[in-house]
């Protein structure tokens, strides 16, 4: 019998309409790593959930012909703007763990011609079929990253990956190497058998902490310390250019002394929002003066100055929690920060169209999945998941697109200056 949850917005988010007739084992272990007791206070929230969804249904259903409550924002910013496309030039890549495509857009835009994806999940990895149908993508058993056969990609220019984030993040319960879906192992392996010129390996900024430096040793710099040259930084979004906070590890190694050589890390291309007034310390930061500054949120989905704006706090994607949601949501710190901004993260709609028949409790502005798109820098021509879940799920998921684009400008000049 097919499984159905009701919808809802709710106090952590807001449940999606499921209709699947079964989840794969991955989905099933993608929601592990919480605990499984349920104590009164679960049965209390589940109660909350549950009136909640009910009210949700019946103004649904009573208030589908009504005024639309809030008007289409029309986005001033164009994510494409931050990524100006490149010509395609003779380096190739491969791309692991490719999720919804940030990392494979920034490295095409890039001028990067992709020779295959791997993408467990059938759903997502369809995303990427829709958006290239040219491309190879693999997925199910072919696209497991555990399983699959590198040999036959051997010195190919450059492997990129983002290996699930959870057994890292300060979202979840941080066991590293003893989360199950620790795939690290999994990629080094990959790259150990494929020999690429540079590799790329994206996580949360959390996996450079100290309380993973040990796993992080044994796993990745030990195994590569006679093969590969390493450099490990931190980037955040804003620096280039998009309007959120998001803050991201990377590990980029080189087979040619003489190519990490000539790698130099993505200079930023934009000043912090609201960096204006201590102008005089951009340097010192990084941040040259000259460069424009970043929008904030409000500024970039078009919505009326209500003399505030700042930062989005970061996307969630609820694909790895218990229920998956249509919140983007990630705690109360953010609730605060998107209260200030006056928009409403939970119950995110499909299309603004749809955002405007459900006005929010408290008259703030409801976001709908292009807006979120925009906020993760994903180009306009990008198509998403047409679930509403899925599709908040791929976003929160992925590398932003101009981070990636940027990465990408700066190994392809290191391995063909």
């Amino acid at each position: 019998m097919r499984r159905r949850e009701r919808a809802a917005d709710a106090r952590q988010g807001v449940l999606c309409l499921l209709d699947e007739p079964h989840k794969s084992l991955h989905e099933i272990r993608l929601c592990k790593g919480r605990s499984n007791r349920v104590g009164k206070s679960d049965n209390e929230r589940r109660e909350r959930y549950r009136a909640t969804a009910l009210k949700a249904h019946a103004a649904k259903v009573s208030g589908r012909e009504a005024v639309p409550g809030q008007p289409l924002n029309e986005p001033r910013l164009l994510p494409d703007s931050l990524m100006p496309r490149q010509p395609f030039h003779d380096l190739h890549c491969l791309s692991l763990f490719s999720g919804g495509g940030g990392l494979d857009i920034g490295f095409e835009r890039a001028g990067f011609r992709h020779v295959a994806c791997y993408e467990l999940l059938p759903k997502i990895a369809a995303c990427l079929s829709m958006n290239r149908p040219t491309w190879t993508v693999r997925t199910g058993e072919a696209g497991d990253v555990r399983t699959a056969a590198w040999e036959p990609f051997r010195g190919i220019d450059v492997m990129i990956g983002g290996p699930p984030c959870q057994p890292f993040s300060q979202a979840g319960d941080q066991k590293g190497k003893d989360d199950e879906r620790d795939m690290l192992p999994a990629y080094v392996r990959a790259i150990r058998q494929a020999k690429p010129r540079a590799f790329l390996l994206e996580n949360v900024a959390t996996l450079l902490n100290p309380m993973f430096a040990a796993h992080l040793h044994a796993e990745v710099i030990a195994p590569f310390a006679q093969e590969y040259q390493l450099r490990r930084f931190t980037l955040d979004a804003v620096a280039f250019g998009a309007p959120q906070v998001r803050r991201r590890a990377f590990i980029i190694g080189f087979r040619s002394d003489a190519d990490a050589a000539k790698f130099i890390a993505p200079l930023p291309t934009h000043r912090p929002f609201g960096a204006a007034d201590g102008a005089s310390l951009l340097p010192l930061l990084g941040f040259p003066g000259s460069l424009p500054q970043c929008m904030g949120t409000r500024e970039a989905l078009g919505l009326p100055d209500i003399g505030f704006d700042s930062l989005a706090p970061t996307l969630r994607s609820g694909l790895t929690s218990q229920r998956y949601t249509t919140s983007v949501l990630s705690g109360q710190a953010s609730a605060k920060n998107w209260a200030k901004l006056q928009i409403w993260p939970n119950g995110v709609s499909r299309t603004r169209e749809a955002a405007r028949q459900f006005p929010t409790p408290n008259g703030h502005f409801r976001l709908a999945v292009p807006d979120c798109a925009i906020l993760q820098g994903f180009p306009s021509g990008w198509q998403l998941p047409p679930q509403g879940y899925l599709a908040l799920g791929v976003l929160g998921n992925s590398v932003c697109p101009p981070v990636a684009y940027h990465l990408a400008g700066a190994i392809r000049n290191a391995l063909l200056g």
